[in-house]
């Protein structure tokens, strides 16, 4: 049974609406990705927000020169995140991201239904349960968390990335399940 064909649950304009620096960067996508990922057409009635959200989004998840976790640390994250949220939209695209980074589909789908499940380094391990629990109960976190990170060798540094990659996808898991965000379809046989 296929998903339900809508992007959002509220009208959108077209992209013949978007400036041409918008309009340049959903070529570009289309053209790497194969697609325009709906996260990013879900902005349409918002170019400068759709601006501001694909700055944020490649500064968090695709910048390597001011973040020390790799691409698929990051996407992991994102989808622990998604996970404890129960974000449809992510879990499948971030889903498909750490089985393309990680070229290993198991993996992904470890990730997405129990991160726990996965064998993975300790230093992975606690980054991930940090990320739940900023996700699950953001309140508790204490000192000791830090401190847990950084005796997995996290640093200072890593330990604001962390926070600012589970936060980011807090932010965008609610956003999906406000507007029913659907995922692209094509990310359901990638990478498998």
């Amino acid at each position: 049974m296929p998903q339900p064909d809508h992007i959002v649950r509220i009208p959108l304009p077209g992209e013949e609406n978007l400036d041409s620096g918008l309009k340049k960067y959903f070529a570009k996508c289309l053209e790497a990705l194969g697609l325009v990922p709906n996260v990013l057409k879900s902005f349409l009635g918002h170019p400068k927000k759709l601006s501001n959200f694909i700055s944020f989004y490649n500064d968090i998840m695709l910048n390597e020169d001011d973040c020390s976790l790799s691409k698929l640390e990051r996407e992991m994250i994102a989808v622990v995140v998604s996970s404890a949220n129960r974000c449809y939209y992510c879990l499948v695209a971030h889903g498909q991201a750490v089985r393309q980074y990680s070229n290993d589909a198991q993996l992904g789908e470890m990730m997405v239904m129990n991160y726990r499940v996965a064998e993975l380094p300790a230093g992975q391990r606690a980054m991930l349960d940090f990320a739940w629990k900023l996700t699950t109960d953001p309140h508790d976190i204490g000192e000791h968390d830090r401190q847990a990170l950084r005796d997995a060798g996290f640093s200072n540094d890593d330990i604001f990335d962390i926070c600012d990659v589970a936060a980011f996808f807090n932010y965008t898991n609610r956003m999906a399940h406000g507007l029913d965000m659907m995922p692209n379809p094509e990310y359901h046989a990638l990478n498998r």
